[in-house]
């Protein structure tokens, strides 16, 4: 079954937890780009872990392909010579856990490698975050950072991820625009089931988190721009 939906999808107000970091085991995180792309020279891998907590916070809100009220964590490889202008590195996905069915069959569409349904919770207690991903009724990577909401830092831009679709390279520019906390650190960042395929991306020990933030409020389009790789577009 397909989706009736076309792209872009707005989604708003999520509340998002971002980070990028160096794996333990960088051979195996290189073996998950396929040829054709390369990943970073340090291997870094990148998650997000997100809640969007009401139907109407995003533009397919209505009908059988609504996206509804969902929680997702994704997570992959960073890319090397795909940068946006601003200098993030194009990223490659790795895995994926939805919670929404819907959402779940428009983000295969377009090429995102969307697995085993998922729930993620961010539950943030004074200023212990903590964010948790369960998939198939198993928690499978756990985050514990220190927040400090306070005046929240108002930051724009774009990510890019890069897909397949019969058998080519689309890259897709997802624009944002956050409000980032004001004070944010990671105290644990934890692979909990050696069983599950998300294992592999492990960071290393001890822990190397070179870009992180916690946003209570993110928007952004779901995709945005898409292109095959190396076109004007998707240059």
């Amino acid at each position: 079954m397909g989706t009736s939906l076309h792209p872009p999808q707005l989604v708003t107000g999520s509340r998002t937890l971002y980070l990028v970091w160096v794996p333990e085991d960088p051979d195996a995180v290189a073996g998950l780009v396929p040829a054709g792309l390369t990943p970073a020279a340090d291997r870094s891998c990148y998650i997000n872990q997100y809640v969007v907590e009401g139907d109407a916070q995003t533009s397919a809100s209505d009908g059988d392909d609504a996206f509804g009220a969902y929680s997702l964590t994704y997570l992959g490889v960073n890319l090397s010579g795909l940068d946006t202008e601003a200098g993030i590195p194009g990223r490659w996905w790795t895995d994926y856990h939805n919670s929404s069915e819907p959402m779940i069959r428009y983000a295969r569409e377009h090429g995102v490698p969307a697995g085993a349904p998922g729930e993620t919770t961010l539950d943030l207690d004074g200023d212990r975050l903590v964010a948790t991903t369960v998939v198939e009724g198993r928690p499978v990577i756990r985050t514990t950072a220190r927040v400090t909401v306070g005046t929240p830092q108002r930051v724009t831009g774009q990510l890019r991820y890069i897909t397949s679709r019969g058998g080519e390279f689309v890259s897709g520019r997802y624009a944002y625009v956050a409000d980032i906390a004001e004070e944010f650190e990671v105290e644990s960042f934890e692979f909990l089931d050696k069983e599950h395929p998300v294992y592999r991306l492990r960071p290393a020990h001890p822990l190397q988190v070179t870009f992180g933030f916690y946003a209570p409020a993110m928007s952004f389009v779901y995709p945005g721009g898409e292109g095959p790789l190396g076109s004007e577009h998707g240059s």
